[in-house]
């Protein structure tokens, strides 16, 4: 199961018991259909409040204290009633109660026509005094405490939202004075201050921890969704406005976390909508909406991701279905992702954050779809990250199992789970060392399977994102989270529809978090996206003129400002952890790496999970043996992670090139080596080559891969490396350059003087003689090439000439 249950509350084992020790008979019935204790509420400080039938049928109201773990009783009414509201202050000190006074046959039956049928009452519980009525009408009514910001003190004023089913809210203000022995009593006698919130609604939900009311009246054939934020200082005032494409004909209205009557929530959900809105830290907003199909084993739901400005309508084809199950999704908010649920049959987990590419949410079925007890559609989501089964009576922390996620990501087949779990273990779960290392390795397994996208740069991207979003505002509207620009693969069973909406309305002054976070994400919508998103392309281009170096771009403050942040990426290299010499990585100088490094972190992790599973170790870099299997492996990776780098045009550590290729001289056979060198697989390095040719001796085959590195080394970096070659082939090819350079530096000139009849060396060779006095005219007029080799000249020359012309004479040289 890839949704995992905590029971944070649960009547059965916090409250039960505790029932019974009061000698309760309620507590001995246990079924799951009893209707003798159930929850009303919970409150946004964590208090639960519940009710139960006592011995003599009297209902009693209690609360459970999620922090303290405590029970306590609030209040009792001496008469068999139903209650479907009830409300305790944040103090403690005054309880809303709202109940149904008699059924419908018991009115018919006693002539109650004029007793109203609900009955809604403020009373006193600190201690327990005056009952006040504050409506009796014959329509159902829901109740609701404001609660003031955390830490904050008693108040004297308490305010209540009151909810009718006539379609309006309105708020009362209630001060409260404190007399003798801590006695707290309403001040006013009279009729308590009240204010009209909202009119002509059809469906409303309470956001209890942000203290926000988002309801839906209708308008012509569609909907306007709004929103009123509540404040401490007593205020409140409408902030948005969204218009959605949701026709609304109900004539009973629905009401989100306004308490939870079980027995009227079910009636009315089978006559109306639907619907419910998450938030998440990040400032995105979603509407999630179930949407009636005419097709029997067909399931269709919209999630209007309102901070992206689009929609999208899924419809999903169920393998088997019975009829008498229930065909309604249940929709719960784990803050980076909205649950789409349906019991038996789906779990669809859709990322809010990013929600465009359909290959980043995770679509389960079966066994992996099922989360433990929760297998009614009688689910709440009161809040980020919980679920409230309301027919069990049960409150739970819902998260993702990393373990289980991990499991899924190494049995997936196809590339849209394997993307949707590498993306939610990168940016859910923020990066635990344990995690990335088992993430590393399943993509040192899996590189060839992945056909539609590249597990490394996956990995390294979404770890970019992850690390540096935080650490800078509004970073994320800029940075990539993915290698992809689109996908066009599918969800077996699942059709997507896509729809562009109209962006909602904020009105809100100096308002800060989520919020400020909304319009935040409403304004790149408007103006960003997807103008300023990174491309890799532009850094190429910057690269690419960095790379030659242009006079007029040297001197520039901009040039000046990318040397001085390579110089802050290089200090901290000596502070990689005691591992980070596990990995013979060289540090050379190479400055175009230097340049654009922030990734190498990123990419040394990478390299010392690989070298700790394949149990490499830091001597690996020598040329006397064949490489391992486990060295060709690890070949195999570091190619994956050059061609992955130059896909995104990323810079990698100083000494992985070095690495590469000396990892390639021991494992593949020379042709093959020498065709990855001319294909820019694998690059020549100063160090690597050196190396090479000073600690290989020169036996047939060695000489043979000497001669080919050698030969396709660049000038500069050849004239560096060759005299480390004390060898016949090496020291003619240092001479014949040595004759190119010269007669190419004497152009057309002539010799001005006559040619001396001194030889350096005293041999009868015409042709030798002639060529050698005209080298040391040359010399003698300043012209040097090769400054840095001072054993490189004409006697130089001379001496390679010879030595060349005897060995092929068959001759031998003294």
């Amino acid at each position: 199961m890839l949704v995992r249950l905590a029971p944070e509350f649960e009547l059965r084992r916090d409250v039960v018991p505790w029932l019974a020790e009061r000698g309760c008979a309620a507590a001995l019935d246990t079924s799951e259909n009893s209707s003798a204790l159930y929850i009303v509420n919970v409150e946004r400080n964590g208090k639960i409040i519940y009710t139960w039938k006592g011995n003599q049928r009297n209902t009693h109201i209690g609360l459970y204290d999620l922090q303290t773990k405590q029970n306590e009783h609030l209040y009792v009414f001496e008469k068999d009633l139903h209650i479907i509201s009830c409300s305790v202050n944040n103090e403690r000190t005054l309880l809303a109660v709202s109940f149904c006074q008699y059924t419908e046959e018991e009115r018919a039956s006693q002539a109650l026509q004029s007793v109203s049928k609900y009955l809604t009452l403020l009373i006193e519980v600190h201690p327990i005094n005056n009952v006040r009525v504050l409506k009796a009408v014959d329509s159902s009514v829901r109740v609701q405490f404001l609660y003031p910001v955390e830490g904050r003190n008693s108040s004297t004023e308490s305010r209540l939202l009151l909810v009718s089913e006539d379609k309006y809210i309105e708020q009362f203000d209630i001060r409260v004075v404190a007399e003798e022995e801590h006695k707290v009593v309403i001040q006013k006698s009279g009729q308590l201050p009240r204010a009209k919130v909202v009119d002509d609604l059809v469906w409303a939900q309470w956001d209890m921890m942000e203290q926000r009311l988002f309801y839906i009246v209708p308008k012509e054939s569609k909907s306007t969704l709004r929103c009123v934020q509540f404040y401490p200082d007593e205020n409140f005032n409408s902030i948005l406005e969204s218009h959605l494409d949701i026709a609304v004909n109900d004539t009973q209205l629905k009401l989100v976390n306004f308490g939870y009557d079980y027995c009227q929530d079910q009636d009315v959900a089978s006559k109306s909508l639907n619907l419910q809105v998450f938030t998440s830290k990040a400032g995105g907003l979603c509407v999630c909406c179930s949407l009636a199909s005419d097709i029997p084993h067909e399931i269709m739901y919209s999630i209007y991701f309102l901070h992206k400005g689009y929609n999208k309508t899924f419809t999903v084809s169920l393998e088997r279905t019975e009829s008498h199950q229930l065909k309604e999704v249940a929709f719960m908010n784990l803050d980076y992702y909205v649950a789409a649920y349906l019991p038996g049959q789906f779990l669809h987990l859709l990322n809010i954050q990013h929600p465009d590419l359909l290959c980043y949410s995770l679509f389960l079925t079966g066994e992996d779809a099922r989360i433990d007890t929760l297998q009614n559609c009688s689910i709440r989501s009161p809040w980020v990250s919980t679920a409230l089964d309301c027919e069990a009576g049960s409150l739970y922390d819902v998260s993702i199992s990393d373990s289980a996620l991990l499991q899924f990501l190494q049995k997936s087949k196809r590339d849209y789970e394997r993307l949707a779990a590498l993306h939610c273990a990168l940016l859910y779960f923020q990066h635990t060392e344990d995690l990335e290392m088992q993430i590393i390795r399943w993509i040192s397994e899996n590189m060839s399977t992945c056909h539609s996208f590249d597990p490394i740069q996956e990995f390294i991207i979404a770890s970019l994102y992850c690390r540096m979003c935080p650490e800078t505002q509004n970073l994320d509207k800029l940075l990539p989270y993915t290698s992809l620009h689109d996908w066009i693969g599918v969800v077996p069973g699942v059709i997507c529809a896509t729809d562009i909406i109209s962006l909602p309305v904020l009105e809100f002054q100096n308002s800060k978090g989520f919020w400020e976070k909304l319009s935040s994400n409403l304004e790149s919508v408007k103006y960003a996206e997807p103008h300023l998103h990174y491309q890799s392309n532009v850094l190429r281009r910057e690269w690419r003129n960095l790379s030659e170096e242009r006079e007029e771009r040297r001197t520039t403050v901009y040039l000046r400002n990318i040397f001085e942040n390579a110089k802050k990426v290089l200090s901290h290299l000596d502070t990689w952890d005691s591992e980070a010499r596990l990995v013979p990585l060289f540090e050379e100088e190479d400055y175009q790496q230097q340049l654009l490094m922030g990734l190498l972190n990123l990419v040394h992790r990478i390299m010392k999970e690989v070298w700790r599973r394949y149990q490499l170790h830091s001597c690996v870099f020598c040329f006397d043996e064949k490489g391992s299997a486990g060295e060709f492996a690890v070949f195999h990776i570091m190619s994956r992670i050059l061609e992955a780098a130059n896909g995104m045009c990323m810079p990698l550590p100083p000494g992985f090139h070095t690495l590469h290729l000396g990892l390639g001289v021991r494992c593949l056979p020379l042709h093959t080596l020498l065709h990855y060198i001319d294909s820019g697989v694998l690059q020549l390095t100063e160090t690597c080559v050196r190396k090479l040719l000073k600690d290989l001796d020169d036996t047939e085959q060695n000489e043979k891969l000497k001669f080919s590195i050698v030969m396709r080394l660049p000038e500069a970096l050849g004239q560096k490396v060759r005299q480390y070659w004390n060898h016949p082939i090496n020291a003619n090819l240092i001479a014949r350059k040595y004759v190119k350079l010269l007669l190419e530096k004497l152009g057309n000139r002539q010799c001005s003087r006559p040619i001396p009849e001194r030889l350096s060396v005293p041999v009868e060779f015409l042709p030798l003689n002639y060529l050698a006095n005209m080298l040391t005219e040359i010399e003698n007029q300043g012209v040097h090439p090769c400054e840095k080799q001072d054993h490189v000249n004409v006697r130089f020359v001379e001496e390679t000439a010879l030595k060349h012309t005897m060995t092929l004479l068959g001759l031998k040289y003294s």
